[in-house]
């Protein structure tokens, strides 16, 4: 059975995990911080971790991009995206009305992820334009919260599936501003893994730094993949946290790593004086959609 770090029962990343192995018996080791997800894969508790790395709305969960740079080194295994359903998830009966219907203008406090409250904006501002916001760090440990805080007017945004875990009231279903809100997630580990589902294509992952004082350098690096016609779903620059203005580059090609094109892509990169990592070369799973 495999051994997968993930983020609390009931959180996205939960829900993310089960969808991915569809219905395969896991033995999950939940934790709060994602400093402990990452953590456990890297001292060998764990086999695998769980890490949400981007979200339609919000982007690139920059923490958790650079955790994978910085602070260890584990390859990407596997790579999926899936629904990112946010729900109101409170006491009912706090707001409950004559005719049975929410008052969310009683709501006082709105507990979620960072990442959840502001793919929930347009509710927010036309219900409860009053409330106050708090960031926690998940939005599982979100209706964990409000759960144990009865009386208050706090409500949470997060999954049914924490709601039931919780035994709490589902006020308002799907309150995301965006219909089409998917989170991807990658499973990294030291070695592959086994999926029971059919991938849609395989991808690597590069990490690209650039020499310093090269004019023209991040242009010559693109045309490497250009006249090869790799395909690059992904070009982001984060800060290489050593001195202000330098820069890596996250890249995503479409292509295993050891094939002949990109092979040759990173010798013709790494001959213009530029550092190449491989983060991962792994297969990709879509969700299917909705009819």
């Amino acid at each position: 059975m495999k051994r997968i770090a993930v983020l609390p029962e009931g959180s996205v990343s939960h829900e993310a995990i089960d969808f991915l192995f569809n219905g395969e018996a896991l033995d999950l080791q939940h934790s709060k911080l994602i400093s402990d997800i990452f953590r456990a894969v890297d001292s060998g508790s764990v086999q695998y971790s769980v890490i949400p790395i981007e979200n339609t709305i919000e982007g690139s969960v920059s923490l958790h991009m650079d955790w994978l740079v910085n602070e260890v080194d584990i390859p990407m295994q596997a790579e999926w995206v899936y629904p990112s359903i946010q729900n109101v998830i409170g006491h009912g009966n706090e707001f409950v009305t004559g005719d049975g219907t929410y008052d969310f203008g009683k709501i006082t406090k709105i507990l979620s992820h960072p990442v959840a409250i502001p793919q929930c904006q347009n509710f927010i501002r036309q219900h409860s334009p009053d409330a106050d916001l708090e960031g926690v760090n998940s939005t599982a440990e979100a209706v964990e919260i409000v759960k144990k805080n009865p009386g208050k007017g706090w409500v949470a945004i997060g999954t049914k599936l924490a709601a039931q875990k919780h035994g709490l009231d589902i006020m308002a279903e799907r309150v995301t501003d965006h219909d089409n809100n998917y989170t991807r997630f990658v499973l990294i580990g030291h070695e592959p893994v086994s999926i029971p589902r059919e991938a849609d294509h395989v991808k690597t992952s590069l990490l690209v730094t650039l020499p310093e004082d090269a004019p023209g350098a991040l242009h010559q690096v693109l045309s490497a993949f250009a006249w090869r016609k790799l395909n690059l779903t992904r070009l982001e620059s984060r800060p290489t946290k050593k001195r202000l203005g330098s820069y890596y580059f996250y890249i995503d090609v479409i292509e295993t790593v050891d094939s002949v094109l990109l092979t040759a892509a990173m010798a013709e990169i790494e001959a213009l004086n530029c550092q190449v990592r491989v983060l991962g070369s792994y297969p990709c799973y879509t969700y299917p959609s909705r009819k």
